[in-house]
């Protein structure tokens, strides 16, 4: 069973809702009226999850290269407050 969005007529509330595919209304939780819309909702574009020994070395380096980027920033702050120019 699919879960669809809707809107009551009454009072403006939004609500998902699991209903059988054939629904075109379900009764609103907030005030219980019968008048309901289903909403056309945008279906997201699937997730792109990497993984494998290769995916782990890339996160790994880019933890390497943040960390000595991090560093750098540091020294140079540390020699701009001691008066060094760069």
């Amino acid at each position: 069973m699919p879960i669809y969005e809707f809107e009551c007529e009454e009072c403006g509330a939004c609500f998902e809702e699991l209903v059988t595919a054939g629904t075109t209304a379900a009764p609103c939780p907030e005030c219980g009226a019968g008048r309901t819309r289903r909403l056309i909702s945008a279906v997201s574009p699937p997730g792109r999850v990497p993984r494998g020994a290769r995916v782990r070395a890339d996160e790994s380096r880019r933890r390497d290269r943040e960390a000595a980027r991090q560093d750098r920033l540091l020294e140079s702050r540390k020699r701009r407050a001691a008066g060094e120019r760069p």
